[in-house]
């Protein structure tokens, strides 16, 4: 790799980085709890989605649950996962999707699999 396809090389940080504000852009058009300000979070190659409980089904408290997690396959695609915060697992709800696909299924939730 010469010294000029190295410094246009995007560092995996970087890319991240970028993901994680495409996201936290994106979640801010969404349908459900416009009211409250979600959390991105990095957990190695995949990105957790947390958010107060505005409804309360789930805490009573109303503190942070967690709302989805995408996860990165090896095809550049996504896994969108729900939280059954009853098991305390996550259940992949769509699988194989483009991340603007899987980000408009989230935002959207007609189902409410994500926002509780």
């Amino acid at each position: 790799m010469t010294m000029a396809a190295t410094a246009m090389a995007p560092v995996s940080g970087q890319v991240h980085d970028l993901m994680q504000h495409r996201l936290e852009r994106a979640l801010r058009q969404r349908v459900r709890y416009r009211y409250v300000q979600p959390s991105v979070l990095r957990e190695g190659e995949s990105f957790r989605i947390q958010s107060p409980c505005c409804s309360r089904n789930v805490d009573p408290d109303g503190g942070l649950i967690d709302i989805a997690l995408l996860v990165p396959d090896e095809w550049g695609r996504w896994c969108l996962c729900s939280r059954d915060h009853a098991n305390a697992t996550w259940v992949a709800r769509f699988q194989n999707q483009p991340l603007d696909t899987a980000m408009d299924l989230l935002c959207v939730d007609s189902d409410r699999h994500f926002w509780p």
